[in-house]
């Protein structure tokens, strides 16, 4: 299973990402592996992903960023980041249902049969992301890679 957290529909570098998987499905289903992209946004947001995705990707809402603080990848956006967000017509409050203006850290965990992480990158710098070709790396799919311990 490939574990997935983005900031929101919002964000194009999330919208990327998601959309890779979903033109990686065929190949990623066809090794058993389903992707969750996990977001802090209400559910008419994250219909609207999933429908993106042609709905390859399951996409959950985690309201109040519980989960990703739970598993603690989350950060304030701050004023300035609020401001500047705004001027572009950015209503986070609206997409979230809250005014915290807190968002995941962009997170992808690739988990084995069993829920053991083998494979992550969380990177607050939310152009970055783990591409389709590491996580197949990480899941031995590539002929000749093992997959790491």
């Amino acid at each position: 299973m490939v574990v997935s957290f983005n900031r929101g529909h919002w964000c194009e570098y999330c919208e990327l990402e998601l959309l890779a998987f979903a033109r990686a499905h065929t190949e990623l289903a066809a090794r058993g592996i389903q992707v969750v992209s996990i977001m802090p946004e209400r559910g008419e947001y994250t219909r609207k992903v999933s429908s993106l995705t042609n709905e390859t990707v399951t996409v959950l809402s985690d309201i109040d960023n519980g989960y990703a603080l739970s598993v603690g990848i989350v950060m304030w956006l701050g004023d300035e980041v609020r401001a500047l967000y705004q001027q572009f017509g950015l209503d986070i409050e609206r997409y979230q249902g809250n005014a915290t203006w807190f968002v995941p850290i962009p997170a992808t965990f690739v988990l084995d049969g069993d829920g053991r992480v083998i494979a992550s990158k969380v990177d607050p710098d939310f152009r970055t992301r783990m591409d389709v070709e590491d996580i197949l790396l990480a899941i031995g799919a590539v002929k000749g890679h093992r997959p790491p311990a």
